[in-house]
């Protein structure tokens, strides 16, 4: 297999810059484990109405192969888009690959959408399906959105494939706010080679001539220097990262994310950088494509509030970018969440530019974004309330999707406040109370149950232990068996 990248350990900093910005530059590469890759051209696309038309143009121009990686894919009319677009290219001897995530297919996806690709000559293949021999492997997601054409054109976003991306004028639904990226250059190898290596994952290998190039055959197309950083379960490189960030950070940092539960060291970060005097900003959705999202988020706003971050709520219906900006020199750009789910538990996919024109455009986009949002703020008895309520149409719509990720992500923040609650670890506000109602509820007849029919709650618990044992006795001669 055609090797893309060099470990983080061989960097060699540019002589031409400051010996201080050289070592930035080498923690970076460290800490993400991804190189700085210089000569490529990028832009931003704003939404969906700048990026499915560029998307479906560059899969149409495909001479050789297209690699389209994507968590959800639903099989609505903006899926069916892309399904035609596909099909039509393996028709025409075009290789065409396709990987989807199993959860994210769930409800959105019909088995006859895949069919008929697969019967049109596109190769897909489904990341992490449930297995008898790994029970709980499927919590582990593929949540990446790529797609590459002939090694010279790639995109990486946030944007999943459907129509809430698109919305519904006629019936007055607003389209999802989202962000991708367009690239160009030698990065577009390195994106390749993250596609080859989860198809490798999932099934028989790339053939090794179809393998993406070297960086060096490919010319350089623009002066953008980026980092592409494919995240694995348990590797977490964003979330070295994005502290690192957040401690170096001398101006800014300006952070948007639809399902924001920042761990405690992270949370604690930027409270540092706002306490010695960087503008941080952290805009969420108002609204969420799962309700509980709102409370569990809004759980660890008094903290982030008191220590200085400003927080903005999106008005629109949903905003699902995930993007960072710092200092209008370095910008994130991916499928990457800001909760441990993303950071540690999938497979993820984004862009990190250290070029001040490209950084600088972000901001713009930033600000313009927070026109249409509402800061939220401190009001008497330390509550979190809007700055000011919002007038017009009243508060969007909510839809009923969602995702393994989001869910693992609020169970994270609901388990932290009800930690708090019996340690006392840390003081809870108004927020949390809702949350605390909530678990109660549960836990009460729960409790009725086991107490009543403690078959009832037992029998299941037996089960489940007995496939993690059979799975790990399997998973163990397995790997006796390969060693002999």
């Amino acid at each position: 297999m055609t090797t893309t990248s060099q470990p983080a350990s061989r960097y060699q900093p540019d002589k031409t810059v400051t010996p201080l910005r050289a070592l930035a530059e080498q923690a970076f590469s460290r800490a993400a484990g991804a190189p700085l890759i210089p000569g490529n051209k990028m832009r931003f696309l704003r939404d969906a109405t700048e990026n499915y038309p560029a998307w479906l143009e560059a899969i149409r121009s495909a001479e050789s192969r297209v690699h389209f990686e994507n968590y959800i894919i639903h099989s609505d009319d903006v899926g069916e888009q892309f399904a035609e677009a596909l099909a039509a290219q393996a028709r025409r001897g075009v290789r065409v690959r396709l990987i989807y995530d199993w959860l994210g297919a769930v409800g959105a996806t019909s088995y006859r959408f895949w069919e008929a690709l697969r019967q049109a000559g596109v190769e897909v293949r489904c990341c992490n399906p449930p297995r008898l021999d790994s029970p709980l492997g499927w919590l582990s997601r593929d949540h990446r959105k790529m797609l590459s054409v002939d090694s010279r054109i790639a995109f990486v976003s946030g944007l999943c494939v459907g129509r809430p991306w698109v919305g519904d004028p006629i019936h007055g639904i607003e389209p999802w706010r989202d962000t991708g990226v367009v690239i160009e250059g030698p990065a577009v190898v390195d994106i390749e080679q993250a596609f080859a290596n989860m198809w490798a994952t999932l099934g028989s290998p790339i053939p090794e001539e179809e393998l993406p190039h070297e960086r060096e055959a490919i010319p350089a197309a623009g002066d953008v220097a980026l980092r592409v950083m494919a995240s694995m379960p348990t590797i977490a490189g964003v979330y070295r990262l994005d502290q690192l960030i957040a401690a170096i950070a001398r101006r800014s940092i300006w952070l948007t994310d639809p399902y924001f539960v920042g761990t405690t060291s992270y949370v604690e970060a930027l409270k540092a950088a706002a306490n010695d005097g960087v503008d941080v900003r952290l805009l969420v959705p108002r609204a969420s494509d799962i309700p509980m999202m709102r409370a569990v988020s809004r759980a660890g706003f008094r903290g982030l509030l008191e220590g200085g971050v400003r927080i903005f709520e999106w008005t629109g219906s949903m905003v699902h970018a995930k993007t960072a900006v710092a200092d209008g020199r370095w910008a994130r750009v991916g499928s990457t969440n800001l909760n441990l789910a993303s950071w540690m538990g999938n497979w993820e996919l984004d862009v990190i530019a250290e070029d001040e024109p490209f950084s600088q455009k972000m901001e713009n986009m930033y600000l313009q974004d927070l026109a249409h949002s509402i800061e939220i703020v401190l009001r008497d008895k330390n509550q979190v309330r809007p700055a000011v309520e919002r007038t017009g149409n009243g508060p969007p719509q909510k839809t009923a999707s969602g995702s393994a990720g989001r869910a693992a992500a609020g169970v994270l923040r609901i388990g932290n406040a009800v930690g708090a609650a019996i340690t006392s670890h840390r003081v809870l506000g108004p927020a949390e109370a809702r949350i605390m109602f909530i678990v109660a509820c549960l836990l009460l007849p729960l409790t009725v149950v086991a107490i009543l029919w403690p078959r009832v709650v037992a029998f299941p618990i037996a089960v489940l232990g007995g496939w993690l044992a059979i799975s790990l006795l399997v998973r163990a001669y397995r790997l006796r068996a390969r060693r002999n």
